[in-house]
């Protein structure tokens, strides 16, 4: 049976195994469209660009991420209370101090992000601050070092930056193979119509794909997070009353984005959930009642 270990193991070997298939994605595209248009410059491109982006996505996706949200570094005289929770369930785990950053909105809400437990950081709104009780609050703040703990955070953050780059070349190469293909249809044999319309096919899958890997790896990692919040608190009405204020305020995240909305502990987007089940296959977190049961449901 999985336990914690095995899913650590598992967040590496994902991780890896994404940036890999990232890597073979963008080569074979750019063989595709190389092929295309007779020209090798694409896949030289492509081989590039993969690299670099591979690279890239492993050592600053979290600052992405942190820039995207407008989060602001703080230190332990700008939020003792929060400072003290965070040093408290860091000594309980076995964890280093992350770095705390604020983001300046009022919706209640938080977000666990960095490349491994010694370059990790947590961001909460300050609405968080103001809405929930120390419990509830430190419910919230386990249940992101769970995420660190676990190892969750390299691989929903990188997953932001490759879905995100794959959406971009997939548009970029189809307004090429539309364009470009429609121009010279009259110069092609058929086997050449056939990788123009397996390179449009491509390029309109791939970014759904991607989407879909970024929602079902986030909606898998929340329950174990809970879980783990609760192992370090041992108190799970804490984490489960923080989940239903959360969800209970509606107040808007400007700074929410599609590519970061599966980071946050609730969905940043309020109001939008439905019970369809076509809805359900594209949400980034699991029913909030669904956890809330689950966290009462728990006997320590």
């Amino acid at each position: 049976m999985p336990n914690l270990y095995t899913h650590i193991s598992s967040n590496l070997y994902k991780t890896w195994l994404l940036m890999s298939l990232f890597f073979i994605f963008i080569i074979f595209l750019g063989w595709l469209f190389s092929f295309l248009f007779n020209s090798s410059e694409i896949l030289i491109f492509a081989i590039i660009f993969s690299i670099l982006m591979s690279f890239f996505s492993y050592w600053y996706s979290d600052k992405i991420v942190l820039f995207l949200s407008r989060a602001k570094e703080i230190k332990k005289e700008d939020a003792p209370e929060l400072y003290k929770i965070v040093e408290n369930l860091c000594l309980t785990a076995g964890l280093p101090l992350p770095k705390i950053y604020i983001i300046n909105e009022e919706q209640p809400n938080a977000f666990a992000t960095g490349r491994d437990k010694n370059h990790a950081v947590i961001a909460v709104t300050s609405g968080l601050l103001k809405k929930l009780e120390k419990v509830e609050l430190e419910g919230v703040i386990a249940h992101e070092l769970s995420h660190i703990l676990n190892r969750d955070i390299l691989l929903q953050t990188v997953v932001v930056i490759l879905a995100g780059i794959v959406a971009i070349l997939a548009d970029t190469f189809l307004r090429i193979s539309f364009f470009g293909g429609l121009r010279r249809r009259q110069e092609r044999s058929y086997f050449d119509l056939f990788i123009l319309i397996l390179a449009i096919f491509v390029a309109l899958l791939a970014p759904l794909a991607a989407t879909l890997i970024r929602l079902a790896i986030s909606r898998k990692r929340e329950f174990l997070a809970d879980a783990s919040a609760v192992l370090l608190t041992r108190y799970p009405e804490g984490l489960a009353r923080a989940l239903e204020k959360i969800s209970a305020d509606q107040t808007p995240l400007k700074v929410a984005q599609n590519a970061t909305a599966h980071l946050y502990i609730v969905n940043p987007f309020k109001g939008k959930e439905k019970d369809y089940w076509l809805t359900k296959l594209f949400m980034t977190h699991p029913p909030i009642e669904e956890r809330i049961r689950v966290l009462r449901s728990m006997n320590l």
